[in-house]
């Protein structure tokens, strides 16, 4: 029965995960214009210091700022398919329960800062690059519910036919990227950036299981008054038996002292007490692992650590047309767990949360390269590509090997100078996960998907000009059969998500 406080430590750390767009574990709206048109790769601006850094060094001499404030709304939905949530106090019979986690983010910063002089741009970059969100599931898990159930299936010969219990997971998870390049310009139409960035990575979680019920013939008790019941019926029992087999061994000792052997009825009825007994034996044996949550589990853990990574790019201006391209190395992440898991446990998913211990977490490295293509001096179309090693990075427990591939996205847009003041643009990603059976579980999960983004922006001033955008992700339902075992008799699981992104930003030329 350990599987219950398997479950709750593991999907207490991994409640919370990237909320926006991008990779498994990576950020890439770090930037209002973003947010109204994905295909960034390729253009020339003070969001390529993120997206284009290279291309940066062709803006205007001078200092130039980005301030950007997002608010994601998300959430994540698994309907999880098994037999006994039918156990279920309040689920009317119905094996398919929907679990649903909610992560609003109401305050998601990030700034983007260049000073270019002559053939140089010096560029940062502050913003989330991972994680950047809440996420509570109010009602808990599949998993964590399939585990109840077990225990309540397992339960019924001592008189369990049914169960009840509240859940609430949360977790918070940030990794703040500082990012410091440089670019210049080799000729009029090449230039090269070299740039790192420092990757801090803070979490917290915590988790709760409690009111725990047992229903029975009798009517709904909590599980302390239920395991102290059955405790007392074994032992009786136990007792009841041992005393009738002291009496059965007696009389047979009788008719082997008298030189007769036993009637067959008597050894008949020693063998079903014996077997009896030691069926009761087992039962309380059983019961020995529940007392651990008799009055429920409580749990919290806190992870920190950081990581640094080099960033190249390269940008060429032919004509009408811009070129840019990027590669982002991996970097090498390790958390250290400070958590309530003190010890070492013979179940391996325990110890990745084990207090004291550092795991890996690495950021993949990413390879991007887009184009911008200015079809007249005030409509121009853009596209790109991202390609995420997640398959070479490094997370414990070598899950990147459970990845059927590498994530990879391609995007387009389109914007319009309305007027002098005014430019509206519109853009879309389709974005596909390496995903497997294997990988899956609704403890953390992503799903492929489409998103879709537009908006404005507006010149305020010479020096200052105001982006406002929304996008919406429309996510795929990854389905994934799970093969039943003794402590979990999960049969299926269906994956989805959503997400929904406001934005509003400033750019100012000094």
């Amino acid at each position: 029965m350990s599987k219950v406080k398997l479950i709750s430590i593991v999907f207490m750390m991994t409640v919370a995960s990237n909320v926006w767009a991008g990779g498994i574990l990576t950020n890439t709206n770090q930037n209002i214009a973003f947010n109204r048109n994905m295909a960034r790769d390729g253009i020339i601006g003070i969001d390529g210091v993120y997206s284009n850094p290279a291309g940066v060094v062709f803006m205007d001499n001078g200092f130039h700022l980005s301030l950007n404030w997002q608010v994601a709304f998300q959430t994540r939905s698994i309907f999880t398919t098994n037999p006994d949530f039918a156990l279920g106090m309040n689920n009317n019979g119905v094996k398919t329960k929907k679990f649903k986690g909610v992560a609003n983010v109401p305050f998601i910063p990030s700034a983007q800062a260049a000073y270019n002089t002559g053939r140089w741009s010096l560029q940062a970059n502050i913003a989330f690059t991972g994680g950047g969100g809440k996420c509570e599931f109010s009602d808990g898990i599949g998993s964590f519910e399939s585990a109840v159930g077990a225990i309540a299936n397992r339960l019924k010969p001592l008189g369990a036919t049914g169960y009840d219990v509240d859940g609430f997971m949360s977790g918070k998870q940030y990794y703040i990227g500082f990012t410091l390049g440089a670019a210049y310009k080799l000729t009029d139409n090449l230039s090269v950036y070299g740039g790192a960035r420092l990757l801090y990575g803070t979490a917290s979680y915590k988790a709760r299981m409690n009111n725990i019920i047992v229903n029975t013939e009798a009517g709904a008790v909590p599980f302390g008054t239920f395991l102290d019941n059955a405790n007392a019926r074994i032992a009786g029992g136990i007792a009841q038996y041992a005393e009738g087999i002291s009496q059965i061994e007696a009389g047979i000792a009788q008719y082997q002292a008298a030189g007769l052997p036993a009637p067959d009825e008597l050894t008949a009825k020693l063998t079903a007490a014996q077997t009896a007994k030691a069926q009761l034996e087992r039962s309380q044996k059983d019961l020995q692992p529940l007392e651990t949550y008799r009055e429920g589990v409580s749990m919290m853990s806190d992870q920190t650590g950081f990581g640094i990574a080099p960033i190249i790019g390269l940008d060429y201006k032919i004509g009408a047309f811009n070129f840019g391209a990027k590669y982002e190395f991996k970097t090498r992440m390790r958390m250290k767990n400070n958590s309530t898991v003190k010890e070492a446990h013979q179940i391996e998913a325990v110890n990745k949360y084990r207090d004291g211990s550092s795991i890996p977490e690495d950021q993949p490295a990413l390879f991007t390269v887009g184009g911008q293509w200015s079809i007249t001096p005030s409509v121009r179309v853009m596209a790109g590509y991202h390609q995420f090693f997640d398959k070479s990075a490094h997370w414990y427990n070598h899950d990147e090997k459970k990845l059927d591939s590498n994530t990879w996205e391609y995007n387009g847009g389109v914007e319009w100078d309305v007027n002098d003041k005014l430019l509206v643009s519109g853009g879309f990603q389709k974005t596909n996960y390496g995903l497997s059976d294997e990988y899956m579980n609704d403890m953390s999960f992503v799903v492929s998907s489409y998103t879709y983004g537009l908006g404005l922006r507006y010149k305020v001033s010479d020096k200052v000009k105001v982006n406002v955008a929304y996008f919406q992700t429309n996510y795929d339902t990854y389905k994934q059969d799970v093969t039943p075992t003794a402590t979990n008799a999960t049969t299926h699981n269906d994956y989805t998500r959503t997400n929904r992104v406001l934005g509003v930003g400033v750019d100012i030329d000094f």
